[in-house]
Parts: C-alpha cells; structure tokens; sequence
C-alpha cells in the first residue's frame, strides 16, 4: 500500500525512525533544524524515544502516531522529534532522568515536552489512546500540556529550570570526593557486598527480586568471582541456579539460541520477546567463567547455541553485528517463538508428546493461550522415566528440535535492527574473545580479530575520534564514553587470546584519548559525551550499572589494567579514588554497581602478572586461557617488549625453549620452565 504521508525520518537510517517515516505526525530527526524551528515560532517540543525492538513503542505509534487527528494536535501544538535512544544514549539518559524525576518511574517510550530551548518540563511513558490503565489519553496530555504552555508560560520555564539544575545536581549524586570514603580493600568488604546481593536472591528461580526479571550478569559474575577467591558454596550456588533457571526457561530461545531482554515473571517463562546484542554478548561473558570454573556440559553447549544464533541472524556481511532483533512480528509479540501443542504434533507426529512433556507444552498453552518452550524437570529424569538414557533422549530431542526450527523459518520474521553500534560490538568482540578462551574454539578467536577489524576500518575517525553507529557504508554521530571504555576493553581481551601487544598499545592510545577529551579533572569521573558535544543541555556522568555496564566503571578497570601493563602508577591510583569516591554505594547496592564491586576484588586480591617468552609462546596461551583466573594479566613474547614493563629483560632458554613467569607488581617468582608448573603455581 502506497504511503499517503512521508516526513523527515525518510531521510534517516535508524530501522526505528525509518519505522515513522511515514506517520501524519510531523516527525523531525533530534538536530538544528528542529531545534531552530521551534525557537523561531516559540513552539514546545515533543521528543519521544524509543528502538526499534521496543513492544509498547510499535504499540503507541499504532494506537496515536499512526492516527490523523491526533497527528494533527501534535503537528499544530508543537515541534515534534523522534529519538531512537540507541543511536542517542545521550539524550535518552537526560530526559529518561527528567521524567525519573518527574514521575517517578520511566521505560520507553520516553514522552518529553520540552521548552524552546530544549529544557524539559513535562513528560511520561506510554500514553494509550482513551483513557484506561490509570493513565490519562493522549489526547487530554496533548491537550493540557498546549494549554499550560499557552496560559502559564513563566511557570512552565520556571520549572524547566528548576528541573534542569536538579538535572546537573544530580551528576554527583553518590560520588564524593576522591579517598573520602571509608571503604577499605578488605576480604570483608568483599563478603559484604556477596551478602547484600544475596540478600535479593530469589533462591527457587534465580536471579535477584522479583518480576520483571532482569539476567543481571555483573552480579552473577561478581558471585562467581567471590567463590573462586573464597570457597563461599552460597554465592556459587546462586549464581548456577541463576544461570541454569535462565537457560531452562522462556528468556532462553530453546530451538535457535540466545537470551530475550529480561522476563515478566519469576519464573523466567515469558520473556519480552526483543533478542539484543549487547545482552547476548554479556551472558556468554558469565557463561564462559561458569563453564571455567565448573566444567558444566550445559554452559558449552548454551554458549556454542547462542553464538551459532548471533552468526545465523545478527552478523553483517562485513563483520560487524547487528542491534537487536524485534519483539514483534505480524503486530504479536512473541508469534515467532511461540507454539500450539497441536502444531507441534502436526510436525512432530510420534514424538510430539516426548517433546510435550520436555518442553512444557499444554492443550491449553503456558502462556496466553500459546506455549512459550522451557525446560521444567530435567531431562535425565524424563529419559529415566522413559527407560532410556539421557543421550538417547537429548538426540532425539535435537530432531525434534531441528524439524521444529525448520517450521520456524517459514514464519514472518521479527524486524532486524540492523544498525551497528560501536560499544555493543566491542561488547560481542570480548565475549567472542571469552568464548575463545574458555573452549578453545579457533573459529571465535578469528571471528573477534575479524570483528575488531571492520571497526577499525568502518567506525574510526580522524584525530583519535570513532563513531558511534554505522549502516549502509556510512558512519556517523561521534561515539560515547561507553563506546570506548568497551572497546578499549575489547583490545586488551583481543591482546590475551592472541598475543599481540599492539592491540595493548591501541588500548593505551585510547584510553589518553579519552582523558584528554571526557574526563571532568576536579573527580576523576567521566562525561558521558565528548567535550566539545553542543546539543545536550547537560553533560551527564553515568556510574551505574544498567542493562550495559557503566562506561565509568569500565573504564576504571580500563584504567587499572592498562596501570600495570605500561607501569604506570598514576593512572591505579587514578582509578582507585573513583571506586573510593562511591564511597558505600557499591558495598551497599552491589546490584547497581556490579561492575565497580568486580574491580574492588581485584584491587583486593591483587593481579597475577603472567609473562610467557621463547619461540613456542604463543602455542602455550590457551591452557592458560582455559583456567579461570579473572584477575591476571597475560602476555607473551612476541609483543615488543621494549613497550611492555612484564616483558623486559625476560626470554626463553638458550636453545629457544619456552619460559614462563609468574609476577606481581613486576616481582617475578622464579621462572618455570614447564607449562604445568605454571598451571599448578596459578
């Protein structure tokens, strides 16, 4: 059907804008000609935010934008912008915390009436359409917010100011200054934050309070990491029945593999369907150190799934990784995953009940009156039952699986976001570079040096500058503090699975980049955007952790890392008072500041410097990779060592042999001329 209604998100490559272009609503791009337009006929603005995977934002624009009359109000009440906030984290984070602040409480999408000036005043999520939910039309929003701006301008500038100082106030909120606190690098310290994050537990299914359910890999992690330093059974029984729950139930895609957003329920069952990238890239992270420390069949196998899935459906041609795959497909959420029992059996036939009884799926449906597959008992008890083993049961299941995925394919498909973001890339990169060392497999090292490439060649500026998102060969928007604290982590990953120090040398290039252009000099912290960004009312510092880790906290470990590989105290110390200046947030509220509390451990436990030299080096990096040691560094002979403090003045025997150091704080113990005298001192 030919469009009877074309705006200026034509222009755009955002899959969410390009999803508006042809709303009646008179959608303008975030950019100065909205902006100027708006000073000029003393309009109020109207942003509103969301992505391209977003349920209830394809909802809104159902039920309003896509609805004459009331793209009429909008067109003649205000000048209206569209914002997807994965191209623009930056504003998403401000107005997200205006209407936080405003209300109470926010999602997406984010409605935001600003002032001429861009200054919030007024804003919310979801609007229906009539009156319903407790929650006023949107309409009577458009209604009253014009009447107010018309009859009670001074008092809605007024408070568009006051909400723009608590704005800038609230950059510092938890943040003192550097070594005022008193939180000590203890064991102590260390079991208390374990103990307030299991306090949260959900000890039957999972995870940490109640639905909706976030996956909350950093407080996994964090717990995983606190076992292997102190044997505390609690915290690695937590974070395996976490992982297990999850890779058992709904969040989890059993016939293609990978992880939705996070769950509706407690029980993992119903997902919100959308697939991202980032959080994929974040669960294989905690599943290979699971699979390290556990050798658990179960987490190999979810992590090969899981990347088999993000090489089937979310990799570019060029070498880059998509977004996000929608929630939606034919307007219902999760019609792509879902199945009816006598689906099943049409495809099935015999054995459709066997995988009825596997995979929870009823007459009547779990879900809705539809079945979303999960895993509820195990399957060596139903293969018991069954008087088989659980081998024969598990390939019996994977042809059941198969012919079911095959069905699958013949589906209207979710909408890919196929945009390509830096930081969410740099986050698949390290779990490729995870994955790798964990199992060994030579085709994810490839994949992450592959994937590191295209960046370089596709998203890198000039002067230093990268760029934030790329698509159809063009990139653009300059990148984010959490675009290069993730990728400068992704060099240093990239370094320990392959050996080769110039990408620590890049990493080191980067991280000076970044200090010279995003640090706020009087804390230590970070700005979210570059300094010399203009179209933002306030430069946020963001340092908790959200559903991606906080650039600020990556970028201490960053910080820390980098500290010892090029000696350089300043920059320890550097990252020391950030995590002092948190004072007893991140003790206190580990599950907001994972990321932080996984830096406390290292600076507690200390760092094993491990230094490899001699001819064969290289050969000998993946039965360290496989052992789990989240706090080492890793480097080999031959990287320059004139660069590298670990490696100077170290070498291999005199007939080239291989050997191998283990230090801390540049004091070597002496050297092992044996890789399992290394393993058994590690």
């Amino acid at each position: 059907m030919k469009a009877t209604h074309t705006n200026q998100l034509i222009h755009e490559t955002s899959p969410y804008l390009l999803q508006h272009a042809h709303n009646p609503v008179n959608w303008y791009p975030w950019g100065e000609e909205a902006l100027a337009r708006a000073k000029t006929e003393d309009k109020p603005i109207l942003v509103s935010i969301g992505y391209a995977a977003c349920h209830w934002c394809h909802v809104m624009e159902r039920e309003s934008f896509e609805d004459a009359q009331t793209a009429a109000m909008m067109n003649d009440y205000f000048i209206n912008i569209k914002i997807d906030r994965e191209e623009r984290p930056d504003l998403d984070h401000i107005y997200m915390d205006a209407v936080q602040a405003m209300t109470g409480s926010g999602g997406w999408p984010l409605n935001v009436f600003l002032t001429p000036d861009a200054r919030p005043f007024y804003g919310g999520t979801y609007f229906p359409p009539q009156r319903a939910y407790n929650r006023a039309s949107w309409k009577e929003i458009l209604e009253g917010v014009h009447n107010a701006y018309r009859d009670k301008k001074q008092e809605i500038l007024q408070q568009a100011e006051n909400l723009t100082s608590h704005l800038m106030g609230s950059n510092a909120f938890g943040i003192s200054k550097p070594g005022a606190s008193d939180l000590l690098f203890t064991p102590e310290l260390l079991t208390t934050i374990a103990t307030n994050l299991l306090a949260t537990a959900d000890t039957e299914w999972g995870g940490f309070g109640k639905a909706p359910k976030f996956p909350q890999t950093f407080s996994i992690q964090y717990l995983l990491r606190h076992y292997h330093f102190t044997k505390e059974a609690t915290a690695l029984k937590h974070a395996l029945l976490s992982l297990d729950k999850m890779i058992e139930g709904g969040i989890y895609d059993q016939l293609g593999g990978g992880f939705a957003r996070y769950s509706t329920d407690n029980e993992w069952l119903a997902p919100h369907f959308e697939k991202m990238l980032y959080d994929n890239a974040l669960l294989i992270n905690v599943l290979a150190e699971a699979w390290q420390l556990t050798r658990k069949p179960q987490y190999a196998r979810t992590i090969e799934h899981t990347l088999a899935y993000i090489e089937r459906e979310m990799l570019q041609e060029e070498g880059g990784f998509y977004s996000a795959l929608d929630a939606d497909s034919e307007g219902v959420e999760g019609k792509f995953y879902t199945w009816s029992l006598q689906e099943t059996r049409d495809i099935l036939g015999e054995d459709a009940q066997v995988f009825a009884d596997c995979y929870d799926i009823l007459e009547k449906g779990n879900w809705e009156h539809t079945n979303i597959l999960r895993i509820t008992r195990p399957i060596a008890e139903i293969a018991a039952g069954m008087g088989i083993t659980a081998d024969q049961l598990e390939n019996r299941l994977a042809a059941c699986r198969q012919r079911l995925m095959e069905q699958r394919s013949l589906r209207i498909r979710p909408q890919l976001d196929d945009k390509i973001l830096l930081g969410w890339n740099a986050l698949m990169i390290t779990a490729y570079a995870k994955a790798f060392a964990a199992l060994g497999k030579e085709t994810y090292r490839e994949r992450a040096v592959n994937s590191m490439a295209f960046l370089e060649a596709n998203m890198s500026g000039n002067a230093g500058g990268w760029f934030h998102t790329y698509k159809n060969g063009k990139a653009r928007i300059p990148a984010f503090l959490d675009d290069y604290a993730y990728l400068i982590q992704a060099y240093i990953q990239l370094q320990e699975i392959t050996g080769t120090g110039a990408y620590l040398l890049k990493a080191r290039n980067l991280l000076e980049w970044v200090i010279a252009h995003f640090e706020e000099a009087e804390t230590g912290f970070f700005f979210y955007t570059h300094s010399s960004q203009t179209d933002v009312i306030v430069r946020k510092k963001e340092v908790y952790d959200g559903a991606v880790p906080s650039g600020n906290a990556v970028m201490a470990h960053n910080l820390y890392y980098l500290s010892i590989v090029f000696n350089q105290p300043g920059w320890a110390e550097r990252s020391e008072a950030m995590l002092r200046s948190l004072g007893k947030a991140v003790s206190q509220y580990p599950g907001s500041f994972g990321v932080w509390a996984m830096l406390a451990q290292l600076m507690t436990v200390g760092m094993q410097e491990i230094a490899i030299v001699g001819q064969q080096a290289q050969g000998f990096l993946c039965p360290v990779l496989e052992r789990f040691v989240p706090n080492k560094i890793l480097q080999t002979e031959e990287t320059n060592s004139s660069d590298f403090p670990l490696l100077v003045g170290k070498m291999g025997t005199e007939n080239g042999d291989t050997v191998f150091y283990l230090c801390k704080n540049y004091a070597c113990q002496t050297p092992f001329l044996t890789i399992d005298a290394l393993l058994a001192k590690m």
